[in-house]
């Protein structure tokens, strides 16, 4: 069952219950209001009816001296009854009204006037019975509720109609509304059919108001945007490693041939090209390891946990100096607890110390320091051209002063994607006295 079909249903079901609790209330309403009309006449006729009670002469017995008793006429059925359940009518009376248990214990002076229902020769009848100023005896007083009983048949044929039409015109509505609301839907499900047949990234669902359909398209749209933006970087990504090992693997292809071609090579040019096969293989190790860092940084990250940031950047500092012998480092760190992955954490601080150690001159000083989460590097090389600073953490790119030499434009792009993950950022700015800064923010722990 469809969505919109259910949608329907349940529309037609809600109006089904709400008109047919409003027609029982109006049935009830209706019902009480004309039998409440049956009931004050009945205790009008009881009190100013014309009763004339009389004893016989000879018997003592009380005689009820009534107009004509019609059954079913406007003055109704009057009988008396008394304190041993016999009826006392109108010497001309057709109709005995029935004497229950509660009526003869109130003409035997108990208990307060009370209506009743009784049905007589087929007769639905409204009874009324109330005590009289005489020992022993209560007055009934009925009306028949034939006409009221018409009434409310009339007007239950008409509330079944009632609610007969307004299922069917809420089923019909429900059509309509639900096909209204669910467009969105439909357009949603359409998209996702197409970019799932397609692969069509591009597409884009009409997103207007501010419901919660229109929501829903809008972030659908979002969700399509960072796919196409994650095919795209993918993309970019794959074509930017093509060209960084083409050049390698052509130029390693080159000097194997070279060596195997000719055998009798003097010594020294032998060892060259042996010395730049290793070089060329380094250079490549060192790309694939960090495409692959790449990589795993657009997976999602392990679950993060507490770090000694100034323990973790000291232990990248010691690294750093065993591998850059000639370059002197200056610390300043003091103690700040973060949350985050240890292993990408490191790897980021790492890569700025080796960036700022191959820039610095032979010799050259290091400087670096973290206060309130900020890891700041600071070489004393020559500096990053301005037009180079906005670039320098896009995958790949490599500064013209920068094409000769090692490297393979990656470095600073894995710090930037460390920091952004953690919910941090990375900057470059020119340093005072000349050099660049490296800022690396994280979120100290709250």
């Amino acid at each position: 069952m469809s969505y919109r079909v259910r949608l329907t249903l349940a529309v037609a079901l809600a109006v089904a219950v709400a008109v047919v609790v409003a027609s029982a209330i109006t049935f009830v309403l209706v019902r009480n209001e004309l039998r409440g009309q049956v009931d004050d006449a009945l205790r009008e006729r009881a009190s100013t009816g014309g009763l004339s009670l009389r004893f016989d002469r000879v018997t003592g017995q009380p005689q009820l001296d009534l107009p004509p008793d019609r059954f079913g006429g406007a003055a109704g059925i009057t009988q008396l009854i008394t304190d041993s359940g016999e009826a006392i009518r109108a010497p001309d009376a057709m109709v005995e009204l029935p004497v229950s248990e509660r009526a003869r214990r109130m003409a035997a002076g108990g208990g307060s006037p009370f209506f009743a229902d009784a049905h007589v020769s087929g007769r639905h009848l409204r009874v009324y019975t109330v005590p009289v100023n005489r020992p022993g005896l209560a007055l009934q007083v009925a009306r028949p509720l034939d006409e009221v009983d018409a009434a409310l048949d009339r007007i239950k044929t008409l509330l079944f109609l009632i609610v007969a039409i307004g299922v069917g015109i809420a089923a019909g509505l429900g059509l309509v509304v639900s096909k209204a609301l669910l467009a969105p839907v439909q357009r949603l499900t359409r998209t996702a059919e197409e970019v799932s047949e397609t692969r069509d990234l591009s597409r884009r669902i009409e997103a207007t108001g501010k419901d919660e359909l229109s929501r829903l398209a809008a972030t659908f749209n979002t969700m399509l945007g960072a796919l196409e933006e994650s095919a795209r970087a993918q993309r970019q990504l794959v074509s930017d490693a093509s060209h960084e090992l083409r050049t390698p693997l052509t130029s390693l292809r080159t000097n194997i041939e070279v060596l195997a071609r000719n055998e009798a090579l003097p010594p020294g040019e032998r060892e060259q090209l042996l010395r730049d096969v290793t070089e060329q293989l380094t250079e490549m190790t060192a790309l694939i390891a960090e495409l692959v860092e790449l990589a795993r940084g657009d997976q999602a990250p392990p679950d993060p946990e507490d770090v000694r940031l100034d323990l973790l950047t000291a232990g990248a500092i010691e690294r750093t100096r065993r591998n850059r012998p000639g370059i002197r480092f200056n610390a300043a760190l003091e103690e700040t607890l973060i949350r985050g992955v240890p292993s990408t954490i490191e790897r980021a601080v790492s890569n700025l110390l080796d960036n700022a150690a191959k820039w610095s001159p032979p010799g050259g000083r290091v400087d670096v320091t973290l206060r309130d989460g900020d890891v700041l590097v600071r070489d004393h090389g020559p500096g990053i051209d301005a037009d180079d600073l906005p670039f320098v953490f896009d995958r790949f790119y490599r500064a013209p002063s920068a094409r000769g030499m090692p490297g393979s434009g990656l470095g600073l792009a894995i710090v930037r994607q460390v920091a952004e993950s953690h919910g941090g950022t990375v900057t470059a700015e020119p340093a005072d006295g000349g050099g660049t800064l490296m800022r690396l923010r994280l979120p100290p722990k709250s």
